[in-house]
């Protein structure tokens, strides 16, 4: 009986923030976590990387989005809405990951679908502990598609 390999997955994080960003990266090496990340920092570069347009034509198809909201050029709501409206996109889940506690902004995500809504922790440990929580859940016990 042969184990089964460990699933690999392509994160894509969209974050303007350089600081959230090394610290999401952080958490991907203090966890050990064997996934891929790639940043963006607007949801211009967001969608042209998911469409494999320029710069990013030989990306790979993340297996996770993490979306912050409030983002430069293009917001993540706007991002969040044209992933779930594009029939290629649709099927890779978008974990929202932004400073919003806003009820507004929760509502507004779910009801374009994202697949998870969570407010950035401002303790480091925290928010180290919240990204392998999220990596966790979505790569070990949720299936996804391939």
């Amino acid at each position: 009986m042969s184990e089964s390999p460990l699933t690999v997955i392509d994160v894509l994080l969209v974050e303007d923030d350089p600081g959230d960003a090394l610290m999401t990266q952080e958490a991907f090496e203090h966890h050990k976590i064997r996934n891929s990340l790639h940043i963006v920092k607007d949801g211009v570069e967001a969608l042209e990387f998911l469409r494999r347009e320029g710069q990013y034509k030989d990306a790979p198809r993340p297996g996770l989005i993490l979306l912050d909201l409030n983002l430069p050029r293009k917001d993540g709501r706007e991002v969040l809405s044209e992933v779930k409206n594009d029939a290629e996109l649709r099927s890779i889940p978008v974990v929202v990951l932004t400073t919003s506690e806003a009820e507004e902004d929760i509502l507004r995500s779910y009801s374009l679908y994202a697949n998870a809504y969570v407010t950035k922790p401002v303790d480091f440990d925290r928010f180290i502990e919240v990204v392998r929580q999220i990596d966790d859940f979505f790569v070990t016990v949720v299936k996804l598609p391939r």
